[in-house]
C-alpha cells in the first residue's frame, strides 16, 4: 500500500452531505472520527424473560396499568389472553385534563398542552424484540397503529397530528423493559414533519415528481462513477442497489445517503403512498416482513443496539390535500450507537462516523434464514 493510500485511509471519508428531503439539514460524514477514544452507547441489556411478575405490562397484570383503551385478542389464545393492548400513559406529555388559555406576553408565547399520549403494549411476552416477533404479529401491530391513529383524528378536530414512535433502551428514552411503543396526538404539526411536507412540495412544484419516489427510483436504478479531473483516479462509484438494505413486494428499506445516525434505515412504499392510514392489509403484511428482516439485519451487525423508530405520514388536514402527490409516508429507524457531542448540540449538524456506503454493505450482506 502506498503512502498516498495510507493517508487516504487515515483521513477516511470527510464530507458534508445535504439531506435531499430537507436541504437545510446537513450531515457530516467523518469516518476517521470512529478511531478516536470515545464512549459509545452500550448495547441495551436484553431482558429476555417471557413474563415478569411485577411488570405492569405483562399478561395477568392488567389491573396495574392506567385505564385500558383497547385490546387485540390473541388469535387462538385462551380467554382473556391478548396480543396487543393500548392504555393511557401514566405520565403523559400532553393531556386533556386542563384547559389553560393560550398566552402571549411580549415575545413569549405558550399554547395549551392539549392532546393525547397513549402506550401500545406491543406484545404480551415481556422480553421479545421486534426482530423476534412473527410477521403476522408485526402486521397486526401496524394495523393497530393505523386504527388508533384514525380514531384519534376523528375524536377531536383540534388534534392536528398523530405520531407513532418506539423507544428501545434507556439512551433512546425507554423507561420500561417490556416491549412497547407510543402514540402522541398534538394540536400542532411537529416541525420536522412540517419541514418534510413543505420541502417535498417545493420539489414537486419544480420537478413535477415526488422526491421520495425519486429516491426510491435512484436506489433501484442509478449508478455513477466520479473521476478526479487531474489524476483520472476514481473518486467515488455509486452502484445500483448500493443503498438498498431490504426489499419486499410493496416496500423497500434504504440506507440514507445523508444518514444522521450510523445505522439509520428508512422503510418506504415502493409506489407513491402519502397516507399510512390508507395502507391495505396486504401492504402492511409486506411492510411487516421488510421491517422484521431489516431489524434482523441490524441485530446481526450491531446486536442489542438501543434505537428509536417513528412513523411520518401526511397530516390529515384539508390544508395538506395539495401535498398528497408530493409526500410519501415512511418509517425511520434510528439506532443510538453514539452520544451526541457539544459540536452536534451546538451546531445542529449531525456527525456520522460510519459511512452510509459501508453500513449499507454490512447490513445487506447479512444472510437471513428464509421463513
Amino acid at each position: 500500500m502506498s503512502q498516498q493510500d495510507n493517508d487516504k485511509q487515515e483521513l477516511g471519508t470527510r464530507e458534508l452531505r445535504i439531506n435531499p428531503i430537507i436541504p437545510t439539514e446537513s450531515v457530516l460524514i467523518a469516518t476517521a472520527r470512529s478511531m478516536r477514544p470515545q464512549k459509545a452507547e452500550d448495547a441495551a441489556p436484553r431482558d429476555t424473560r417471557h413474563h415478569v411478575e411485577r411488570c405492569p405490562f405483562c399478561l395477568g397484570n392488567e389491573d396495574k396499568t392506567p385505564p385500558e383503551i383497547t385490546r387485540i385478542a390473541k388469535e387462538g389464545g385462551e380467554e382473556g389472553e391478548w396480543a396487543i393492548r393500548i392504555v393511557e400513559n401514566l405520565y403523559p406529555v400532553l393531556g386533556d385534563d386542563r384547559q389553560n388559555p393560550d398566552m402571549v406576553f411580549g415575545l413569549q408565547q405558550a399554547i395549551n398542552g392539549y392532546g393525547r399520549h397513549e402506550v401500545i403494549v406491543d406484545h404480551s411476552q415481556h422480553g421479545i424484540a421486534i426482530h423476534e416477533m412473527s410477521q403476522s404479529h408485526l402486521s397486526l401491530l401496524f394495523q393497530t397503529y393505523q386504527k388508533r391513529m384514525k380514531e384519534l383524528y376523528e375524536s377531536d378536530e383540534r388534534l392536528k397530528y398523530v405520531l407513532i414512535f418506539k423507544n428501545f433502551g434507556p439512551a433512546a428514552g425507554a423507561s420500561m423493559a417490556h416491549t412497547h411503543s407510543q402514540i402522541i396526538a398534538t394540536p400542532v404539526i411537529p416541525q420536522n414533519v412540517q419541514d418534510e411536507v413543505t420541502y417535498s412540495k417545493k420539489y414537486y412544484e419544480k420537478h413535477h415528481h415526488c422526491i421520495f419516489c425519486t429516491l426510491v427510483d435512484e436506489a433501484l436504478t442509478y449508478e455513477a462513477t466520479i473521476y478526479d479531473r487531474d489524476s483520472g483516479e476514481v473518486v467515488r462509484k455509486i452502484n445500483v442497489g448500493q443503498y438498498v438494505v431490504e426489499r419486499g413486494k410493496h416496500f423497500i428499506a434504504i440506507k440514507p445517503f445523508a444518514s444522521r445516525y450510523e445505522w439509520e434505515v428508512h422503510i418506504l412504499p415502493l409506489v407513491h403512498k402519502s397516507d399510512f392510514i390508507k395502507a391495505t392489509e396486504e401492504e402492511l403484511d409486506d411492510f411487516a416482513l421488510v421491517l422484521k428482516r431489516t431489524m434482523q439485519r441490524l441485530d446481526a451487525v450491531i446486536g442489542g443496539a438501543q434505537y428509536n423508530y417513528f412513523l411520518h405520514t401526511i397530516p390529515l388536514d384539508e390544508q395538506y390535500d395539495n401535498c398528497k402527490n408530493s409526500f410519501h409516508w415512511h418509517l425511520e429507524i434510528c439506532p443510538r450507537t453514539s452520544i451526541p457531542s457539544g459540536f452536534e448540540l451546538g451546531s445542529g449538524l449531525f456527525v456520522n462516523t460510519v459511512s452510509p456506503e459501508e453500513a449499507a454493505a454490512q447490513l445487506s450482506a447479512v444472510v437471513l434464514d428464509e421463513e
